[in-house]
């Protein structure tokens, strides 16, 4: 039966493709074997083959490696890769646009540049947007107990996988089939508190009429604890190991409004709020002045979320005849996740409301600042005050695969949605402030001689608790949904032995897809109409179509030569334009010994502009200290002769930032070259160059630049700007006087970035006898380059050696690697894992430079150290059909309590959140039985 055979012989090849891995086997030694083994289908190539290590690296991460190293989730085993080696925004950051999600990246590049894949289909991208302002993939929704492995490939991969592989490819592979059921139930905590979690998983496989019909049905739950900053030493308070002494929050302060002077204006010094904050809130003592505070207020956050997720998936075939099978997969998935960004964000003030007020009593121009303690808000506390994430979603594919002589075919059509409801927690503008102009401020008395209201402020009432019934009152809930959807159909022909070369046989392959995506994020309408205080959204919504056609063409011209050729075609209908783009690629593999194999890889990459690239809504902000270098012109000053025209960095103008959908794809040239070595047979060394040259990167455009091309334009010369000139006719507006009115700086193709890498991987296996047998294996990455252009004409910023050029300051590690030690004998397995992030630079360096020391306490700019953290691993086959497992993860308990002194004493975060993890030592017992075997 060919098509049956096909199948099987996939599953077998995969299966042995995965013990091979395991076993440290070198690819020279399966290239020996591979007339035992029929072809496989892996990540990097549409052709079957039986190479297992080709001219694409592939980091494979099997199910066992994810069990026995301790990782919990799909996130945690792609964050964890030696690959990631830039900064994430996730439940540590505090108050980020995408708290409840989970990204990964790789490379340091935006984790929108790397395509995910769940076998071997596109993940639907998640409806909020990364950083505010980037789609990415949510990879949190995926049941870790039904992996059968990730397949990792670095460098881009857009004339295979087209838009977005820019970085690489992570495909998410699924197990499809399976003998009998499991049930695994795994319970964990951390020593220092917080987190607690439970997972419930159960999968089971079925046959029917005579094999023909196979399924598997996994359910996996799950739900966890949040971990609150006040059950961590380093974020219990504000830092107390800083280059400026710790002091307490500003929960009730009296700023001066020209000079930021804090001024305490209750003669009970305090005395009356003393009860705020657990009993912790003082009369603290800073620089610029006096206000009641407490050190502790900054614990009262979330560093890790609360979640509770559940997730369905099923795979089905049935076998029609010799050369047909039908098969369709589900994925559902659905979560809540819980956070709160603390009493850091979930205040009140007069600074943005009116600008500062006319105090009668102390002839002072003032604002007011007032935090909320979890006194005010009753009950639980911040607890009972917590925002959250809800989402649905659902991915199903439909399918037919077979073979008619030479010719394997497949079709399939996918069909996916992603909905999100967050859950805000707000002030609302109108009661907020009308109960602090009844209960503080009183009155208008009217207006002084520089127009400020005057007002003669009630500071006992200021000074003083608020009921929980009155912070009801003025707060509540806000509803932002958003969704995503996702169509697409496939259709692929393969023929493994098109024609015979010198070296074997050629293979080809053709895809060709189609389909339609939409992206819809709607805040609630409140805070669109400005109700909401301190608070704003931005809407947006569109979809775009899209087709593309794919080939690919593997040539072994001699025995120890073979040549890959790939190309693409790329179309998508966005608005009213098409924007396409054709990517290739050309690899070689030689090998010259049965042991080494050389490998090298020249293509292009290219991401299409994103649906909220293109449609996100319009908002507003002021551009502040701008250089009006029209105007300056008119008086004689050219544009880089601008410091003594009063135009200079004097202009604060209204401007409007919003997506674009004239953008152009953001492109990139990327080659590789490497070695795989295999000296013996247990043991296998891998080595690989990666270089990107990426341009046309998408940034809002930036007003200076608009500024600088209106000179250029207006007075019709050449214009060196990011801007064009029918850009400056269209976004610049001015009044009659000439002066300037509003500007509009929407999202453009201006950046530019160059990067540089080598990673290393090895493999070994050692039998030790009566002692049974240890297995080795590493990675390891090193940044040798990454520069940036964030405009035309502007010099490469190097982000690598000098922190203060940054993006995100201190969020890039040059090196990170990790290594695993797998002992098995008899019945046990024991593994530890260590997982070894190089030096980033501090945080003094990353606002100053490595040259900075600060004056008053001598703390220094320069590294922080390298960190390691080290998981252990106990599995215990108890009986054939049970296998126990005891996880301890971050064995030595390594927190980053050495990055505080490189922050200020007012910082309730002093570590780099995006990298390092306070979490602490966690414990993980689990039991999986097996039945039905």
């Amino acid at each position: 039966m060919t098509y049956s055979s096909t199948a099987r012989r996939n599953t077998l090849a995969a299966a042995l493709f995965s013990a091979l891995i395991a076993t440290a086997a070198a690819p020279a030694m399966a290239q020996e074997k591979a007339t035992t083994l029929d072809k496989v289908t892996v990540t990097g190539s549409l052709i079957p083959q039986t190479d297992l290590e080709t001219q694409t690296p592939v980091m494979s991460i099997t199910a066992e490696d994810i069990q026995t190293r301790g990782f919990t989730s799909v996130a945690e085993v792609l964050q964890q890769s030696s690959l990631t080696t830039g900064g994430l925004q996730g439940g540590q950051t505090s108050a980020s646009f995408t708290q409840g999600a989970e990204a990964a990246g790789m490379f340091g590049l935006n984790p929108g540049y790397t395509k995910y894949l769940i076998n071997g289909r596109p993940m639907m991208s998640y409806p909020a947007l990364y950083n505010g302002g980037d789609t990415f993939n949510n990879i949190s929704g995926i049941p870790i107990d039904i992996v059968e492995r990730i397949e990792v490939l670095p460098g881009g991969q857009s004339s295979l996988y087209g838009s977005d592989a820019i970085a690489g490819v992570v495909n998410i592979i699924l197990k499809e089939r399976m003998d009998g059921g499991t049930v695994t139930v795994r319970g964990g905590s951390y020593t220092e508190g917080g987190g607690n979690s439970v997972r419930l998983s159960a999968a089971h496989g079925f046959s029917a009429f005579d094999d023909r019909f196979n399924a598997l049905v996994n359910v996996q739950i799950e739900s966890s604890n949040p971990i609150w900053g006040y059950q961590r030493d380093l974020t219990r308070t504000t830092n107390a190991n800083g280059y400026t002494a710790q002091v307490p929050g500003n929960d009730f302060a009296v700023i001066d409004a020209d000079t930021n002077r804090l001024y305490m204006m209750d003669p009970s010094n305090c005395a009356s709020v003393a009860g705020q904050f657990g009993g912790t809130t003082v009369m603290g003592t800073r620089a610029s002045g006096l206000s009641c505070g407490s050190v502790y207020g900054a614990g009262y956050k979330t560093v890790k979320n609360g979640k509770d997720s559940g997730q369905f998936y099923s795979a089905l075939t049935f076998d029609v005849n010799d050369n047909l099978q039908l098969f369709a997969d589900l994925l559902y998935s659905k979560e809540k996740t819980e956070y709160t960004s603390g009493s850091n964000y979930l205040w009140w003030g007069t600074k943005s409301t009116m600008g500062g007020f006319y105090d009668q009593s102390s002839g002072k121009v003032v604002n007011l600042q007032r935090a909320f303690a979890p006194e005010d808000i009753g009950g639980q506390g911040y607890n009972d005050v917590l925002n959250s994430d809800e989402s649905r979603s659902y991915q199903v594919t439909l399918g037919a695969k077979g073979a008619a002589g030479n010719w394997d075919y497949s079709a399939s059509f996918t069909r996916g949605e992603y909905k999100l409801t967050e859950n805000k927690f707000m002030r609302w503008q109108d009661p907020i402030n009308n109960y602090f102009a009844e209960h503080v401020l009183g009155p208008s008395l009217g207006t002084n001689e520089d127009g400020w209201d005057i007002y003669n402020p009630n500071w006992g009432a200021f000074y003083s608790a608020i009921s929980p019934e009155d912070f009801a009152s003025f707060t509540g809930y806000a509803h932002n949904r958003s969704r995503t959807w996702q169509n697409l159909a496939r259709a692929q022909v393969t023929n493994g032995s098109l024609f015979t070369l010198p070296g074997g046989d050629a293979g080809f392959a053709v895809v060709v897809e189609g389909g339609s995506e939409g992206w819809d994020y709607s805040p609630d309408q409140r805070v669109l109409d400005g109700q909401a205080w301190g608070s704003s959204a931005v809407a947006g919504n569109g979809h775009r179509s899209n087709y593309a056609v794919t080939s690919e063409l593997r040539m072994p011209v001699l025995e120890q030569l073979t040549v890959t050729a790939s190309g693409r075609y790329d179309a998508f209908k966005i608005a009213d334009n098409t924007v396409d783009k054709a990517t290739y690629s050309l690899g070689l593999e030689y090998r010259p010994l049965q042991s080494l194999l050389v490998r090298g890889k020249y293509g292009t990459a290219f991401r299409a502009p994103t649906l909220s690239d293109a449609f996100q809504g319009t908002s507003g902000y002021y551009a502040n200290n701008s250089t009006d270098y029209y105007r300056c012109g008119q008086l004689g000053y050219a544009p880089g002769n601008t410091a003594d025209c009063r135009y200079d960095n004097s202009v604060s103008v209204y401007s409007e930032r919003a997506g674009n959908p004239d953008l152009e794809p953001i492109t990139a040239d990327v080659w590789n070259a490497g070695l795989v070595w295999a000296p013996m047979a247990n043991l296998s060394i891998s080595a690989d160059y990666y270089n990107w040259k990426i341009e046309n990167e998408v940034d809002t455009a930036s007003t200076d630049q608009l500024l600088l091309a209106e000179y250029y334009c207006r007075n019709s010369l050449p214009n060196a700007a990011s801007a064009t000139c029918q850009n400056v006719a269209d976004w610049v507006v001015r009044d009659a006087a000439g002066n300037l009115s509003s500007l509009y700086t929407p999202k453009m193709n201006v950046a530019r970035q160059n990067l540089q890498a080598v990673t290393v991987g090895f493999k070994y296996l050692q039998d030790i006898g009566r002692f049974g047998a240890l297995q080795f294996s590493g990675n390891y990455t090193n940044m040798l380059k990454r520069e940036v252009q964030s405009e035309p004409g502007e010099d490469f910023q190097d982000l690598l050696g000098n922190p203060v050029a940054m993006w995100n300051y201190d969020n890039y590690a040059k090196v990170r690697s990790d290594a695993a030690v797998a002992w098995s004998l008899g019945r046990f397995t024991t593994t530890a894992y260590a997982n070894y992030v190089g030096k980033t630079p501090n945080y003094l360096a990353g606002l100053n430079g490595y040259d900075y020391v600060h004056t008053a306490s001598g703390k220094a700019a320069g590294k922080w150290g390298s960190y390691t953290t080290y998981n252990l691993s106990v599995n215990y086959r108890a009986q054939d059909d049970l296998t126990l497992s005891l996880m301890v993860n971050n064995v030595f308990n390594k927190m980053p309590e050495g990055q505080a002194y490189s922050y200020p004493g007012t910082s309730g975060t002093p570590y780099n959140s995006a990298f390092y993890s306070i979490y602490g030592r966690a414990v993980y017992a689990q039991m999986k039985y097996d039945f039905g075997k």
